[in-house]
């Protein structure tokens, strides 16, 4: 079984040992990344990973950049 990449609020919340209402109170304060796919919401597994460690949210653009081969650099 190939592990998933991104998990909805539920699955997030199970992992994470919290409530819905708290999984969904962290991505509505932007304090956990997310994303808008139609209808549904879903959350990257590495940031559920960067949230327990405690990394800032913007460290986490940083890590998904580094997973897609991008240096994070504008050009400069």
């Amino acid at each position: 079984m190939q592990e998933q990449l991104a998990v909805n609020i539920p699955e997030a919340a199970r992992r994470l040992g919290l409530s819905i209402r708290t999984v969904a109170a962290l991505v509505s304060r932007r304090e956990l990344a997310s994303r808008k796919v139609g209808r549904r919401r879903i959350i990257p597994v590495a940031a559920l990973e960067a949230f327990v460690r405690g990394e800032p949210r913007t460290g986490n653009a940083k890590h998904v950049q580094s997973i897609q081969g991008n240096s994070g650099r504008t050009g400069e």
